[in-house]
């Protein structure tokens, strides 16, 4: 069994930054961390490889410029076999069509894989997009918003999330999932032990001519989408809380709060 684990490293949110000019992250200098709805989805992956048992195998698979090695190394640590790093010029300024474009061509160098494992989405972007457009390229069936996954032989049960509650289907694979948290899930922390035994796991870098491609369809020139301005919200201005004995005491002063500044 061969499952492909997608992970990206994103900048650390609490210090995200855009270029006004490109429309486009700058990572340079940025903290990064692994996406977290990633790292869940590899862990469910690794519990499905360990409950294949003997001959399953786990590959980390991930599109960024070199630091994301970082990210790679942690997803050996956290128990993937191995680790692919999509690294070329030709790769950079792409949107997701062209992101999900280049991660199935390497899939498909990878040959015949049983299953790829999403994070639902990137906290960076927030799209969501990823996932699906590679289960279209492969032409695979998916299942999203998966939060647990049990194995039978060749078919998948996944537990979803869904607006009203939950969903449980069935999937015969290869397949694709994107995979959310439940509300308890904890991220492993590697031990210092798996850490070190991870520098020793086999780890590639491959570009462009690795995956046999298109080039037009790589990076910022076979990106369809066209980002027309990028501005950071206005700071909204202090909330206030409004107190009394009474609802209609509380309304009676909402009524003059809103009166004395025009709303009303």
């Amino acid at each position: 069994m061969l499952i492909i684990a997608c992970v990206k490293q994103v900048p650390d949110t609490s210090d995200v930054k855009v270029d006004s000019a490109t429309g486009t992250l700058v990572r340079e200098g940025v903290p990064a961390v692994m996406n977290p709805f990633d790292q869940f989805a590899l862990e469910e992956g690794v519990r499905l490889r360990d409950a294949a048992g003997e001959g399953a195998e786990i590959v980390a698979l991930s599109m960024g410029p070199p630091q994301a090695r970082s990210a790679l190394m942690k997803a050996l640590a956290l128990g993937a076999d191995r680790a692919i790093l999509l690294t070329d010029r030709a790769f950079a300024g792409a949107d997701t069509w062209a992101t999900s474009y280049t991660l199935a061509r390497a899939v498909g160098a990878l040959g015949k894989i049983d299953l790829i494992m999403c994070g639902l989405q990137a906290v960076d972007g927030d799209t969501a997009q990823t996932g699906p457009e590679m289960a279209q390229h492969l032409r695979l069936p998916q299942v999203t918003y998966a939060e647990r996954v049990t194995l039978d032989g060749k078919t998948l049960t996944v537990k979803r999330q869904t607006d009203t509650g939950y969903e449980i289907v069935e999937v015969r694979m290869p397949a694709l999932l994107t995979c959310t948290p439940p509300a308890d899930f904890v991220p492993s922390t590697p031990p210092f032990s798996a850490i070190i035994k991870a520098k020793k796991k086999p780890y590639e870098e491959w570009g462009a001519e690795k995956i046999n491609t298109d080039a037009d369809k790589l990076g910022l020139k076979g990106s369809p989408t066209q980002v027309k301005r990028v501005f950071s919200p206005p700071k909204r201005g202090q909330g206030v809380m409004l107190e009394g004995n009474s609802a209609a005491a509380v309304a009676g002063e909402l009524f003059q709060v809103l009166a004395k500044g025009g709303v009303l």
